[in-house]
C-alpha cells in the first residue's frame, strides 16, 4: 500500500471526522489512576484506573494495578491478578472489567435508524492463561441490547493485538430499526464495554458476533474461559480504542494532561494527583492544597467556603470528606480546639452542584477560626 493511500485510509476511516477525537474510550492507555495504583477488586466499584469499573461476584478475588509491562509504544497497562482462586464458577457468578460511556458522546452512532453505524474495538491483551475470552457492547438506553464477541489469547505471556468490528446488523437482532431505540442525548449511560474474565451459565447463552436482547443476559458464550481458576493467572490490557467504522486505526495517544482532564468529569479529588485519598493524621498526609473554610473571629462567625470543580462534573457528585486529626476522620477539621466540623451528607455541605460545592456551619459559641481538609467527588456512570 502506498503512503498516500495509507494516509487517505486513516483520514477517511471510521467516518470519525479526522485523526483526532476518534477514541470513545477515556484512559484507554491506563495513564490515570487518581484513587490508587493498586487495590483488590470489589463488586461493581471503581478502585484503581480512572473510568474503569470492576465487577467481581465470584468466590475468588483478584487485584488490579497500574503496570509498566506494556507493548512497544505504550507507557502502561492495566494488570489483574488472581489472589483467591474459584475453580467452579456458579451459574449467577461473573467477573469482568468495563468502561461506561456517556450517552451524549454516542449520538453519531445513530442507533435506532437505518443509518446506524459500525464500531471497531481494538486493544492489546496478554495473559498466562490462553483460550477463548468474550467482550460485550451493552447498549443500555431505550431498548437494551447486548453484542457478544469471542476473541482468543493464543500465546501465553505474549502481547497480542485484537480488532473486533461491531456491526449494527450483526446476528438476528438489528439496531437499524426504530424499535431498537436511540441512545438518549443526555449525560446518562449510553453503552458499556466489557472484558470478561469468568462467567456463570446464566450469562453464557450468547452467540459470538451477534446482538441479542439485553434481558437475555448473553454477556458471553459457553467457550469463555474461567480465568479465576488459579492464583497464577494474570491479565493485562492496554491501548483500548473504540471508534466509528469497520477497521481499526492506530491508537490515539493523548497527553497525560488531556486524559486527566477527561477523567475529572467523572471523578475529582483535592489531594495532589500522586496522593491516594485517605484521612491524614495517621499517615502524615499534608493538608496543604486542601479546601478551606473561614470563620469570623471569636464566638460569632459562620464557617463557610466554596470549592469549584474543574472541569464541571458530569452530574451532581457524591462527596466524601477527609479530616486530618483524630476524632475528625471523614470530616473537614478545625485548626484549634473548636468543636465544629462538617462532613458530606450533612447540612454543612449545603449546596452540592456539578460546578462546585458550598459548605458552611454556624459557629456561634465556638472558637473555630479555620476548617480545612480534603474531599473527593464522584459522578461516575
Amino acid at each position: 500500500m502506498s503512503r498516500a493511500r495509507e494516509f487517505a485510509d486513516l483520514a477517511g476511516s471510521a467516518d470519525a471526522g479526522g485523526l483526532t477525537g476518534r477514541n470513545l474510550i477515556i484512559n484507554g492507555a491506563y495513564q490515570v489512576y487518581q484513587r490508587a495504583t493498586s487495590a483488590t477488586a470489589a463488586a461493581s466499584s471503581y478502585e484503581t484506573a480512572d473510568r474503569w469499573i470492576n465487577f467481581e461476584a465470584t468466590d475468588g478475588a483478584y487485584t488490579t494495578e497500574q503496570s509498566t509491562d506494556h507493548p512497544l509504544g505504550s507507557g502502561y497497562s492495566h494488570k489483574a491478578q488472581v489472589t483467591t482462586a474459584d475453580t467452579s464458577i456458579g451459574a449467577a457468578q461473573y467477573s469482568y472489567i468495563a468502561q461506561r460511556i456517556e450517552a451524549q458522546n454516542l449520538q453519531h452512532l445513530l442507533y435506532g435508524t437505518s443509518s446506524a453505524k459500525s464500531l471497531t474495538l481494538s486493544f492489546y491483551v496478554k495473559s498466562n492463561k490462553t483460550g477463548t475470552y468474550c467482550i460485550t457492547i451493552y447498549k443500555t438506553d431505550s431498548t437494551a441490547y447486548l453484542f457478544t464477541k469471542e476473541y482468543t489469547i493464543s500465546s501465553a505471556n505474549t502481547w497480542e493485538k485484537k480488532e473486533i468490528t461491531i456491526s449494527p446488523t450483526a446476528g438476528s437482532t438489528s439496531l437499524i430499526t426504530a424499535s431498537a431505540g436511540a441512545i438518549a442525548n443526555d449525560n446518562g449511560l449510553g453503552i458499556e464495554v466489557g472484558f470478561h474474565l469468568a462467567l456463570g451459565s446464566n450469562f453464557t447463552g450468547g452467540t459470538s458476533d451477534s446482538w441479542s436482547a439485553g434481558s437475555n443476559n448473553h454477556y458471553g458464550t459457553t467457550n469463555q474461559v474461567n480465568w479465576m481458576d488459579s492464583t497464577s493467572n494474570n491479565f493485562y490490557l492496554t491501548e483500548v480504542q473504540l471508534e466509528l467504522g469497520e477497521k481499526a486505526t492506530p491508537f490515539e495517544h493523548r497527553s497525560f494532561a488531556d486524559e486527566l482532564h477527561r477523567c475529572k468529569r467523572y471523578f475529582q479529588k483535592s489531594f495532589n494527583y500522586d496522593t491516594a485519598p485517605e484521612n491524614g493524621g495517621a499517615s502524615g498526609i499534608s493538608y496543604n492544597g486542601g479546601i478551606l473554610g473561614y470563620c469570623g473571629s471569636n464566638n460569632n462567625g459562620a464557617l463557610s467556603g466554596f470549592h469549584r470543580f474543574d472541569p464541571e462534573m458530569r452530574a451532581t457528585p457524591s462527596i466524601t470528606t477527609y479530616g486530618n486529626s483524630s476524632g475528625h476522620w471523614g470530616r473537614l477539621s478545625p485548626t484549634n480546639t473548636g468543636t465544629t466540623t462538617f462532613s458530606a451528607g450533612s447540612g454543612y455541605m449545603n449546596n452540592v452542584k456539578a460546578s462546585g460545592i458550598n459548605f458552611g456551619q454556624n459557629a456561634s459559641g465556638d472558637t473555630l477560626l479555620i476548617g480545612f481538609g480534603h474531599i473527593t467527588a464522584s459522578a461516575e456512570l
